[in-house]
């Protein structure tokens, strides 16, 4: 986000070609997405911001719009992946804790997309008025750093966005410890049965019997 933030506010995405003889100038010009800048070879740095908005073409309002909202993604991204991130306190030991994560990942890709095109579109259309021999060489501009800067922060959006989302791609989690059930034979839960009338009986005459063979003989 900082590298594109810093490719929005610098003024280096056009800057005056030096074509042949003409290798020593006075001023370089510089044109940004905001305001157009002026060099002198005495030091002296000189910017003035563009005088109406509906004046610009429909190319710098295009890229104004889509830097912007490549800013504003990526501090979506960032806001989100933190409260994904393992680390945090936010909806700690929450299922949906991965699901969060890989969403900042999406929207890190989308703010990277959003970036990089209209900063490539930037570069192919200087590249082709540098290229065209009925432009005179004083209205040529090239490649500035600005433009560099927006390529490498977008790739960088881009890589660490997949990188985020498949990190989290087929992670599940872990299923809650159940306690194993411990296995009970069934013929030891059943009740024993009632003893009968006779064996009662039985049992009684037994023990009466004897009962008197022992007090016989006393």
């Amino acid at each position: 986000m900082v590298g594109t933030l810093s490719a929005t506010i610098m003024p280096h995405w056009r800057i005056t070609a030096h074509i042949g003889a003409n290798v020593v100038t006075a001023i370089v010009y510089m044109k940004g997405l905001w305001w157009e800048c002026a060099m002198f070879s005495t030091g002296v740095f000189q910017c003035d911001t563009y005088n109406s908005v509906l004046e610009l073409p429909a190319d710098l309002q295009t890229a104004r719009a889509m830097m912007v909202t490549s800013v504003s993604v990526s501090l979506l991204a960032i806001t989100i992946s933190v409260i994904g991130m393992k680390c945090t306190v936010c909806a700690k030991d929450s299922p949906i804790k991965d699901k969060i994560a890989g969403t900042g990942g999406v929207f890190f890709i989308i703010a990277g997309l959003a970036g990089l095109v209209p900063v490539a579109w930037t570069m192919n259309g200087v590249i082709l008025n540098f290229n065209n021999p009925l432009i005179p060489g004083d209205l040529k501009f090239e490649i500035g750093e600005s433009l560099y800067l927006g390529v490498v922060a977008a790739m960088l959006s881009i890589i660490g966005g997949v990188m985020l989302s498949l990190s989290f791609v087929g992670r599940r989690t872990e299923p809650y410890s159940r306690r194993p059930m411990s296995y009970q034979n069934p013929a030891a839960n059943r009740s024993a049965p009632a003893p009968s009338a006779a064996s009662v009986q039985s049992k009684a005459a037994k023990s009466e019997f004897n009962s008197y063979n022992l007090t016989g003989y006393v």
